[in-house]
């Protein structure tokens, strides 16, 4: 059945919203509330502990920039050191006693005492070579004497080269690798220069590697 209202509209009931649904609205609207809220809340205290947070970091790093700095400081003063060290270390490894070199020298002609050998030198010449950066060589350095043996015999100068290499008489040899084979040159007979008859004769010796050369060193002075 239809009923039709045909009272005016000053006459009629109003219809009113059912209470449950103003009940739910208002719910959802004081959850939003709340929510919104709570989400304002967790915002502002997340970052105020974000915030103390990251002043305490901050704080921290203010001191530690100045250990930093220090710590890079001294990073740097031992880098400068080390290579220091090590050029010194090189200097050191390479280094031979050249003034040592001749007493020994010395002493190894002395020790003919005129009967095994009666040697005398003109000149003597010692290099070193310096290794390059980034290149091998075993070429260490070289030394070079032109010498005189005061005897006819060609032995007396043999005599002598087995002197050099007798570690059991000198440690001259103890730095260089080889000693060339004996050759040389009888000179003509001079009666008014004594002895009036000698030879004339190349020393030539090879260094050893500075590496070992240093291990020689340490040797011996662990020995003593």
């Amino acid at each position: 059945m239809i009923h039709i209202n045909l009272l005016p509209d000053e006459y009629r009931k109003r219809t009113r919203m059912p209470v449950k649904r103003m009940a739910a609205i208002a719910g959802i609207v004081a959850l939003n509330a709340s929510l919104l809220a709570f989400l304002g809340q967790l915002h502002f205290a997340v970052t105020s502990e974000v915030e103390g947070i990251l002043d305490g970091h901050q704080v921290n790093m203010d001191g530690l920039k100045p250990q930093v700095a220090y710590h890079d400081a001294l990073a740097t003063e031992i880098e400068l050191f080390s290579s220091r060290e090590q050029t010194l270390s090189d200097i050191t490894k390479n280094r031979v006693l050249w003034t040592r070199k001749m007493d020994e020298l010395i002493d190894v002609v002395n020790a003919g005492n005129d009967v095994d050998h009666f040697v005398w030198f003109d000149d003597a010449t010692a290099r070193i070579q310096q290794a390059r950066r980034g290149r091998s060589s075993k070429n260490f350095g070289s030394f070079e004497a032109n010498g005189h043996s005061g005897s006819d015999k060609w032995d007396r100068m043999a005599n002598f080269l087995d002197d050099v290499v007798d570690r059991d008489l000198t440690t001259f040899i103890d730095d260089f690798d080889t000693l060339n084979r004996p050759q040389g040159r009888k000179n003509d007979t001079d009666k008014d220069l004594i002895p009036a008859v000698n030879w004339v004769f190349p020393l030539k010796l090879t260094l050893r590697s500075p590496d070992e050369r240093l291990a020689l060193r340490e040797k011996e002075e662990k020995s003593k």
